[in-house]
């Protein structure tokens, strides 16, 4: 059969479009830019597309290193960017992420262009699909009327997605649809809101999809999905009513308590009850890696454990000290966490104290804590105890600058590497992303019954996730002691609306930390300059490198990035600021 080499015009230029997947299941790998002529006409050449789209989910097109900015986990731009994460490693080792982490990033930075230019090459694969789609069913029709119902929610689902990730960056981008003819595209402008763009697929997803994923694949869209989208959409513009039915549909009756928290980053748990938005991920046939979790690769570890790379993406003294309950099992909701805080070994300078440290198994944490850091002393998954320095990067002979915590959500056992790492390269690994799941749900209806006034229901939502992480089992030391005196309790009551603010937005730090969403939290909510005000007077007293973190307005999104500019013909203006 003949062989035909499809390219198509992009916001990134000239791209060859690659028909591979991305993960375990129904995703399989094709030949980059190469398809048979019979995958391009009728059923073959849409259902091919529409693989190709999802493709795009784990955030990279192809290759391993480089693509962090467009990692499906958003750690770059929705977590370093907060109170919860350090960019960790040493501070030459990719100084452009430094540069977004402390809001002085400029418009050549190359995180910026390769979230831009994936997440546009997603969207080309949707219109792409949806062309085909409509050719299909305007000729031959061998797409059945029902599967091409599903094959067009599914691919404006994932349209949707792409759009709203770039959107929540960059804010001001251009929108293309698969109407939009190749010259045409490089000339639309970024003066208009996708937001009702973005509505409208969401909105044919919930019409089109299952209430349940299509043939019940791991990491198809479905109706659930759509309407959390949706709902998350709403969310973002305020309309608190309009949401709060979309996420009571999704919750359903389903029972959170019922679903462990550590199912969730558990890669022999996969696919589990809480999974609704998942970036598959898969180590490849051959023992490649582009399409496995390459976008958290270099989180975690670094130095003599059992991976060796990469040690970046450090959770904060800030987030640990968050964990702190008081003698209720309560978080300290004013911000008395921060006093006598906890900071392991870091602030110890002569060799032999360092040494020495001893974990204080005393103080009191909420167990998530230990399911989300890696901290000295404490056991980390099937590794042994946490060491502290040896596991981290040091700057430059120093003590870590990054602090010295490590991540846990992203990692993998020991006794997994065989099966679910790259051979000789136990960083990339096959682990998926969860973009959204029912805790995350569940706490966005918190949010919404809170600002309607309806305290009672928000109460109700909060305990729900309180009492699943009561359920969680004590993290041990090597010696088999509790690492701390692990406590978490359910709220009697919500007083008044403030504290019940306070509390859904705290839950949503504890529960969801280094997952990706608290930097766009904290902007949505209009709190970003005073929380990240207070957490560099806190952070930099003790790790002085962060004093200087500083917060504008114009940091609520992010410069377009300046190749794109140039590509326009003068089509893209720049963000106010930059």
């Amino acid at each position: 059969m003949k062989k035909r080499t499809i390219l198509l015009y992009s916001l990134l230029g000239l791209t060859t479009f690659g028909m591979f997947g991305c993960s375990k299941g129904f995703l399989e790998k094709n030949p980059q830019g190469e398809l048979i002529e019979e995958q391009i006409e009728g059923k073959k050449g849409v259902e091919a597309t529409l693989i190709g789209a999802y493709g795009i989910m784990n955030g990279n097109i192809n290759g391993t290193w480089g693509n962090y900015g467009s990692a499906p986990s958003q750690w770059i731009f929705g977590e370093i960017t907060s109170d919860n994460a350090h960019k960790g490693s040493v501070i030459t080792d990719q100084p452009n992420m430094n540069m977004i982490e402390s809001f002085t990033t400029i418009s050549s930075n190359d995180n910026l262009s390769t979230m831009w230019q994936v997440y546009y090459e997603g969207i080309l694969r949707a219109n792409t699909t949806l062309r085909l789609l409509k050719q299909d069913q305007d000729g031959g029709k061998t797409v059945k009327a029902e599967r091409a119902k599903e094959i067009e929610g599914e691919a404006k689902m994932l349209r949707a997605h792409y759009y709203f990730f770039l959107w929540r960056v960059f804010k001001n981008i251009p929108y293309i649809d698969e109407n939009t003819s190749i010259d045409d595209a490089k000339l639309v402008k970024n003066d208009k809101d996708v937001q009702p763009m973005i509505e409208s697929d969401l909105k044919i997803a919930i019409a089109n999809l299952p209430d349940k994923k299509i043939n019940d694949e791991g990491g198809r869209m479905d109706q659930r999905i759509a309407k959390a989208y949706l709902g998350k959409l709403y969310l973002y513009q305020k309309k608190y009513a309009e949401a709060l039915v979309l996420f009571k549909e999704v919750i359903g009756g389903r029972d959170i308590t019922a679903m462990p928290f550590q199912d969730n980053y558990d890669v022999n748990k996969e696919n589990g009850p809480e999974a609704l938005l998942v970036a598959k991920h898969a180590i490849n046939p051959d023992g490649g890696g582009d399409n496995a979790n390459v976008g958290d690769m270099l989180s975690g570890l670094n130095g003599t454990n059992p991976v060796g790379c990469c040690g970046f993406y450090q959770p904060s003294i800030d987030l640990v000290n968050a964990y702190k309950v008081d003698a209720n099992g309560l978080p300290m909701l004013d911000d008395s966490y921060r006093d006598n805080p906890y900071t392991s070994d870091i602030l110890l300078t002569d060799t032999a104290a360092i040494k020495k440290y001893q974990l204080n198994l005393n103080l009191r944490f909420d167990p998530r804590l230990d399911y989300t850091v890696g901290r000295r002393g404490v056991n980390f998954l099937d590794y042994g105890e946490f060491p502290g320095d040896a596991w981290l990067r040091p700057e430059e002979g120093r003590r870590p600058h990054g602090g010295p915590f490590t991540g846990i959500k992203t990692m993998i056992p020991k006794s997994q590497h065989a099966a679910h790492t790259q051979a000789g390269a136990a960083y990339v690994t096959d682990l998926d992303v969860n973009i959204m799941r029912l805790a995350d749900v569940i706490l966005m209806a918190a949010e919404c019954e809170v600002e309607l006034g309806n305290l009672p229901n928000a109460l109700k939502y909060v305990n729900s996730i309180r009492l699943r992480a009561a359920k969680l089992p004590a993290k041990l030391t090597e010696k088999g002691a509790p690492a701390a005196k692990y406590e978490v309790k359910p709220y009697q009551a919500f007083t008044s609306p403030d504290q019940a603010r306070k509390a859904v937005r705290f839950e949503r730090r504890l529960e969801l930390a280094m997952e990706g969403h608290r930097f766009f939290d904290l902007v949505r909510w209009g709190i970003a300059k005073d929380v990240i005000a207070n957490y560099a007077k806190f952070e930099g007293g003790i790790l002085p490198v962060f004093k200087s973190k500083a917060y504008a307005d114009k940091n609520a999104y992010f410069p377009i990035p300046q190749e794109e500019i140039n590509k326009s013909n003068g089509s893209l203006t720049q963000n106010p600021g930059y």
